[in-house]
């Protein structure tokens, strides 16, 4: 008896499959233009991965930015209430979770049952996200991937700007003077790493806090956060795919 769970993000889209235990399928592909097409193609690719009987699968459950566009949705669930639900399955003594996705970074505190107590979000500006990330990659002509292993050795640089626009106009600059890319990219980092403990220094942080979203994946600036905020902050495997963990445990939970 198999539920799935989809999280169309701004950026990208992820599934999984939970069968009651564990999660035993996953899949990621970019959302792209249209977040109906990208939640079809996400569902006839897992279950076809996963040699799941579409009969098989007793509930479908919706989050992120695009789930309404999902027709086949047996249910739609906020990615605040996700990323909690997902965080509490992977280790209960979670209490804070930072998520920066593909256009908003949020933080959510979590009580012992895995329920969210209390959150803040800055949807506002891509500063900071994944975006951000995706365009000043460009601009320097490395793969985002290669952001923490560039950047760990250098000295960071001042950027001034986390508006994306004024950002790229600033690193460009800096390349043009002789700037290497070792110190932007650190700069860039440091700059995030500051603008998001911005964030979560207005909600009171308690251990255990988890690093969720795309972004996560980026262990340097995880390690900047988790000297700035004085705690260790984990990530694992299943971070880039919380929220679309956290739907598919609701739909167990629903049956």
């Amino acid at each position: 008896m198999y539920t799935i769970g989809i999280d169309i993000g701004s950026v990208a889209a992820k599934a999984v499959v939970f069968d009651g235990n564990d999660i035993v399928a996953k899949d990621i592909i970019p959302t792209g233009w249209s977040p109906k097409d990208s939640g079809d193609i996400l569902l006839d690719r897992i279950t076809k991965y996963s040699n799941i009987d579409k009969n098989d699968i007793k509930s479908i459950v919706a989050t992120g930015y695009g789930r309404i566009s999902l027709p086949f949705a047996s249910k739609k669930v906020t990615e605040i209430t996700c990323h909690g639900k997902g965080a509490h399955f992977i280790d209960k003594s979670i209490r804070t979770v930072i998520d920066i996705g593909g256009q908003d970074s949020k933080v959510i505190k979590l009580d012992k049952n895995g329920n969210v107590s209390d959150f803040l979000m800055n949807d506002k500006c891509a500063a900071g996200t994944g975006r951000f990330l995706q365009v000043m990659s460009q601009i320097l002509e490395i793969d985002i991937s290669q952001l923490s292993d560039i950047a760990s050795e250098a000295v960071p640089l001042n950027i001034n700007s986390m508006c994306t626009v004024f950002a790229e106009s600033e690193v460009v600059s800096l390349i043009a003077s002789g700037a290497s890319k070792e110190s932007i990219a650190a700069g860039l980092l440091k700059s995030i790493s500051n603008k998001t403990y911005s964030l979560v220094s207005k909600v009171s942080v308690e251990d255990k806090v988890f690093f969720s979203g795309g972004v996560s994946r980026n262990y340097l600036l995880r390690n900047l956060l988790s000297e700035k905020l004085n705690v260790e902050i984990f990530s694992s495997e299943q971070s880039q795919f919380l929220g679309a963990v956290g739907a598919a445990i609701i739909g167990h939970e629903s049956l």
